[in-house]
């Protein structure tokens, strides 16, 4: 099999091209010269306070790296595994997929969030691929709107609707069921997945609550009060955004497609406050200069639409919507519990919310926060690793 091509045993009933990452010279030259031109603001009380945002420091630095920044190396990296290109609708979908040679390995979907995108997996993939005695098939669709991925214009962008489009992609494929796995807006979309068919679980690392809190605070154990308590520190001084995003999104997007510095400030404080150790620098930058070549923000902000302003997304509030029920969990699911993920919920109280649905595998760890595809991937890995084989052994005693 051509490291390109669908493996011959999947019959799929879309028809699929092969994709590479290619951008213009000349995008790429109009991109230095407004790198070149982007002016950092002057100094205040508060520039270098990691607390008050992005510090100028950072930024300044990050200029000067910018300014030299090989492209043509990342898009090297993005095109090391093979990637695809389909129409689903209205829908342009591309996707990354590694296949087994084994035609019952389990298919896995990997769905990202903001500011993420399907290159975060990479450091994942490598880690699910190391094991040679666990085989996957492994799809990472760009959500639409994301990436090379489309969004209609016409219409609201529902979470039930990407779910929709992430479904058929890998039914279309030719894959009768699939197990999802998802981080951020990722796993709201793998929550609606969980009541498809074909979907025969999902495995989250980020949770947002739909019930009342069945215990106090209080009578929590003291790693779960300071998780508790991390949550609603981010949601006093770190929601903002979120706000911006729902409830302002044609205001931010033109601020964010005036400047590659608008973008990346606005990216790189997330990546940099939602993880256990700042990334590299090279990493953000990899991901801010993918968002500007492929204009992807306006389009990927779409879920905040829906969800803000109340409950706020990442606020993890309780007040039901009408896009709570797109994320009530119907399959067996599986959950990894990262001490630093930014609005991270009690084990319990995740088990409370889903106590009429069977629960695989809840895994508790020490270190890692929102990212940890690229932050801890080889621990992410065991996980998936644990849920897919207790998901089979619950299917077997079915």
């Amino acid at each position: 099999m051509a490291q390109h091509e669908l493996p011959s045993f999947l019959k799929p009933t879309l028809r699929v091209s092969q994709f590479t990452v290619a951008i213009p010279d000349n995008d790429i030259a109009d991109f230095k010269t407004l790198l070149r031109l982007s002016k950092l603001p002057p100094a205040t009380a508060t520039s270098d306070d990691r607390h008050y945002g992005i510090t100028a420091s950072w930024m300044s630095e990050a200029k000067q790296k910018w300014q030299d920044f090989d492209w043509k190396a990342t898009e090297s990296k993005l095109n090391s595994l093979p990637q695809f290109t389909t129409e689903i609708d209205d829908f342009t979908v591309h996707f990354v997929a590694t296949f087994s040679e084994d035609p019952d390995a389990v298919p896995l979907v990997l769905l990202h969030g903001w500011p993420g995108c399907y290159y975060e997996f990479y450091p994942l993939i490598t880690a699910l691929r190391k094991d040679k005695q666990k085989n996957y098939h492994i799809i990472v669709p760009s959500l639409p709107g994301y990436a090379f991925s489309t969004a209609p214009t016409d219409r609201q962008l529902l979470l039930s609707e990407m779910a929709s489009v992430v479904d058929r992609l890998v039914v279309g494929l030719g894959f009768p069921g699939y197990v999802a796995v998802g981080g951020d807006i990722g796993s709201l979309v793998a929550r609606g997945l969980s009541g498809k068919p074909a979907c025969r679980g999902v495995h989250l690392n980020m949770y947002v609550l739909l019930s009342e809190p069945p215990t106090a605070v209080s009578s929590l154990p003291r790693v779960d009060q300071e998780c508790v308590a991390r949550g609603e520190m981010h949601k006093e001084d770190g929601t903002a955004y979120a706000l911006i995003h729902g409830t302002r999104p044609n205001t931010i997007s033109h601020v964010l497609a005036s400047s590659p510095l608008a973008i990346l400030a606005w990216i790189a404080e997330k990546f940099l406050d939602w993880t256990e150790e700042d990334p590299s620098m090279e990493l953000i930058l990899e991901v801010a200069t993918l968002y500007w070549f492929t204009e992807s923000f306006p389009r990927g902000i779409h879920p905040y639409r829906e969800v803000a302003p109340g409950p706020m997304l990442l606020s993890g509030g309780t007040t039901k919507t009408d896009w709570t029920d797109t994320i009530t969990i119907r399959s067996p699911y599986g959950y990894s519990w990262f001490p630093k993920e930014i609005i991270q919920k009690p084990l319990e109280w995740i088990e409370h919310d889903n106590k009429d649905v069977p629960l695989a595998v809840l895994k508790r760890h020490d270190r890692c926060g929102h990212f940890p595809a690229f932050e801890c991937p080889y621990i992410y890995a065991e996980d998936i690793h644990a849920f897919v084989e207790a998901l089979v052994m619950m299917e077997k005693k079915m």
